[in-house]
């Protein structure tokens, strides 16, 4: 399998190009905001045909791009139904602070080709079969990416969006959060994986869930048994 990302130049979004190997066709996960050039240069280098767009939800810094990318090739966009309106309007998922940023003239054009991700089946492109997990708190419709391990040794690889990071998680804080649904998240799709499981995340360097099960604060909240209820 081959894998590669970089962030973007603004709120250090990380993009990810997924294939079989060098020289198939791929998938890109999150192109941001000014990611255009990079992404191009990436896709020449290792000679990579992309079949689709995949988002791992409908903040602006991971789908900024994400018509050029598709309209230069006429490939589709996917996005959890839940998400689907921040296609259409991205404003709907912008805290204050970003939309000062664009200084409320945000220029944007929804993908021609928008298709919605089933969390009950797995997505297959371009060789690769994607189970997707949906994990709502930091939006509605946030999903988790995983490709199973490769060989007797490899290793299950979470493209995690803004689910989960090294050390941290996404805000909840933003239109469509929502912390119960985060924690529940982190409890019945990110804790159950194995150890060894390899995690890309939306922002930040990798990791793994063996380590974020030993360090990362918010793992470690959730995975402590409730306090028993007493009655009165």
């Amino acid at each position: 399998m081959f894998i590669a990302g970089f962030p973007s130049a603004m709120f250090g979004t990380n993009c990810y190009v997924v294939a079989t190997a060098p020289g198939e066709q791929c998938v890109v996960v999150d192109p941001g905001i000014e990611v255009v050039g990079q992404l191009e240069e990436l896709l020449a280098e290792h000679r990579l045909q992309p079949v689709a767009v995949m988002l791992t939800h409908g903040h602006i810094d991971h789908t900024y791009s994400v018509a050029p990318v598709c309209g230069a090739r006429g490939i589709p966009a996917w996005i959890h139904p839940e998400d689907r309106e921040l296609l259409v309007d991205p404003g709907k998922g912008m805290g204050m602070s970003t939309q000062a940023l664009f200084g409320g003239r945000l220029e944007w054009t929804e993908p021609d080709d928008v298709r919605l991700l089933d969390d009950d089946a797995p997505i297959e492109l371009a060789g690769l079969s994607f189970t997707v997990d949906h994990a709502p708190g930091h939006t509605p419709g946030s999903v988790m990416f995983r490709l199973p391990k490769v060989g007797d040794v490899g290793e299950q690889i979470l493209i995690s969006g803004d689910v989960l990071f090294q050390g941290s998680i996404g805000r909840m804080d933003l239109p469509g959060g929502n912390e119960e649904q985060m924690y529940e998240s982190l409890r019945s799709k990110v804790l159950p994986l194995d150890d060894g499981t390899i995690v890309l995340p939306g922002h930040g360097d990798q990791t793994t869930i063996g380590i974020e099960r030993a360090t990362n604060p918010y793992l470690d909240m959730v995975a402590r048994p409730a306090a028993p209820h007493r009655g009165m």
